[in-house]
This record gives structure tokens, sequence and C-alpha cells, in this order.
């Protein structure tokens, strides 16, 4: 009798460790059919999750069983199952995050149980849908005008890959379209950290929203310095900054910014141009005050007309000089050609008015 129970003992264990490999073994077949059929674009969308989810269910029994939880085939496939509805499930979002979940928890278990490397393939390709899929999540948020779920989604693409410039660049952007500056800007930072070909684009971006939005000139000048260290070409914002300094009230800072950029670059006619808009954008804010002067008030306007010329003076030299390094450098032009209107200087405005209608139109 002892043997009689002995040997159904053994059948017993047997036929339950036979039965947790058949939900592996099943898996496998699934996962090798869902690749035969998956690849046809006339299957629809429902038959593919339909395969998915069946696949998925066989691995839920396998990790149930104290026997088979510990192959690290069940927990690979369980990541291939679920990473692939979780990319291709458009329709859902949760049902989507769900399986993402799933997909990454999956991953987790099957490295630290594939101590032999058997899985690697698997584990590869489950991590590479996973990536996929964040980032199908993200331009489907965007897509739909969620912009904070697609900033989300885009933020945990690039934890996945700390280098995938795109993300950070697709993460400011939604940033920014939900008026979330301030992660905008942390987000173009890291694009221009990883020397984006689009860096110079997106520090103008940030100086131009810290200011415009953020009213934070003391941050903005930071960005300034930084961005012109490593584009010192960059005249814009030379000019930005020299106009902060004028908005705070201290032309004597641009000036001498600007009067040592023009010695160290004498033939830069870009310096001498914003040099002389120092005191023109400073005649052009009188010129708005003198505009709301009463006119009875002769004395006051003419006071402030005659700061205004004073302004002007100050400006012309810087005009000329830049037309000496070069002769048609339009910004110089144009201004002059604003000046000797207001002036009613009829000979030099028809001299700069010819110079400036010779130029190449753009």
């Amino acid at each position: 009798m002892k043997r009689v129970f002995l040997s159904i003992v053994l059948a017993g264990a047997v036929s339950s460790a036979f039965a947790q490999k058949s939900e592996i073994t099943a898996a496998k077949n699934d996962w090798g059919l869902f690749q035969l059929t998956s690849s046809s674009a006339t299957t629809p969308l429902a038959k593919k999750l339909e395969a998915l989810a069946k696949g998925l269910a066989h691995t839920d029994k396998a990790i149930a069983d104290e026997k088979s939880k510990v192959m690290p085939e069940a927990w690979s496939y369980r990541a291939l199952f679920a990473s692939s509805a979780a990319i291709l499930d458009s329709t859902s979002t949760a049902n989507a995050d769900a399986n993402l979940k799933i997909a990454q928890d999956a991953v987790v278990e099957a490295k630290k149980l594939d101590t032999k490397g058997s899985e690697k393939d698997n584990i590869n390709l489950a991590e590479t849908n996973i990536s996929n899929a964040v980032r199908n999540g993200g331009v489907i948020a965007y897509n739909k005008k969620d912009y904070k779920t697609a900033y989300s989604k885009f933020v945990a693409a690039t934890v996945i890959n700390p280098n995938d410039t795109a993300m950070y660049l697709n993460a400011g952007i939604a940033a920014r379209l939900s008026e979330d500056y301030p992660n905008m800007i942390s987000q173009f930072k890291k694009v221009i950290s990883l020397n984006s070909p689009q860096s110079k684009d997106l520090y103008s971006e940030i100086i131009t929203t810290t200011l415009a939005k953020q009213k934070d000139t003391t941050a903005a000048l930071a960005i300034i310095k930084e961005a012109s260290a490593k584009f010192p070409e960059n005249t814009d914002w030379i000019k930005t900054e020299t106009q902060i300094y004028i908005d705070r009230g201290d032309a004597a800072k641009s000036e001498q910014m600007l009067v040592a950029l023009a010695t160290k670059e004498p033939n830069n006619a870009n310096y001498q141009v914003l040099l002389g808009n120092i005191y023109f954008s400073q005649a052009l804010k009188l010129q708005a005050d003198r505009n709301k002067i009463d006119p009875k008030k002769v004395k006051e306007f003419n006071e402030v007309t005659g700061k205004m010329n004073a302004l002007l003076d100050k400006s012309l030299p810087f005009y000329k000089k830049a037309l000496e390094v070069d002769a048609k450098n339009q910004g110089a032009l144009e201004t002059l050609k604003t000046i000797y209107a207001f002036r009613n200087d009829t000979k030099n405005y028809e001299d700069i008015k010819k110079r400036l209608d010779a130029l190449p139109k753009q």
C-alpha cells in the first residue's frame, strides 16, 4: 500500500508541475501566434488586444503558482504581452497605463530571475515596447490637447532614456502649452545640455518667456550670460540685455558693457548700432511722455523736446560709425532715417532713404 500511495503522490506532483508549465507553454504559443497575425494591417485592433489578453491570462496563472512563478519565462512573456497591449491600446488610456505597469513590474522580475540570460532578447523587446508605449501615450495625450498628461508621459520617457533629446523637447513644448513655464524652461535647458542643434533657438525662447511671462529680469540676465558664452556671435541677446538695463534706468551699465565689446571687436557694426540704441530708445520714451503733455504747456513741451534732441545727438555718432564699418547696415540706416524725419532734415533724410532703397529686397 505504501508503494501505491507513494506513486500516487508523485503522479500528483508531476501533474501539478506539468499543469503550471503548460501555462507558460500556452503563453509562448500565443505569443508566436500573435506575432504572425499582428503584422497584418487587416487584423482589427480589438482582435489583437483580445489575443494579447488571452496570452496575458496564461501568465496570470503561471505566476500564481509557487513553482512556476520562479521561472523567468513566465515573467518575460508577461512583459511582452502587457507591453504590446500598452502600445496598441489607443482606445483606453486607463487600460494602456494598467498594462504598462504590469509590463514594467514583469521586466523587473524577469531580470531578477533570468540568471542565465536565456530571456535576454524577450526582456529587451519588452523594454523597447515599454519605452515606445510611454512615448506614444504622450503623443496621444498631446493630440487630444491634454498637455499636462502629455508632459508627464514625455518626462517618464526621459526617465527611461535620459539621452532622448526629442522627449525633453516634447515635454518642454507640452509644458509651454499648459503655461507651466518653470517646467518648460527646465526641459528646454536639458535639451541644451545635450548639445542639441536647436540650442540657440531654445535659449531665445527661454529668455523671451522669462521676461514676458515670468517678469524676471534677474533670471533673464543670467540666462543671457550663459547663452552668450555659448553663442557669442548672437547680438540679439546683447540687445535684450542692454534694453533690460535701460528699462532699469541703468543706461550707464549698458554703455559700459557695449563699449567693452566694441573695443574688443571694432569692426562689428552691430555693437555701434546697439550703443546708438541706448540713447535712441530713451528718446522714444521721452517722445511718449511728450505726447501726453497738454499742448498749452509750451514750456514743458519744449523742455522735453530739448532732452529728446540731446539724446538723439548722443546716438548719431554711433549709427554713423556703424555705417563706416558696414555701409549697408540696415539697422543703422533705418534709425537714421527716423531721426532725420523727426528733425525735418530733408537732405540727410533723402540720402539715407536712397541708400535704404538700394539694399537688396529680402
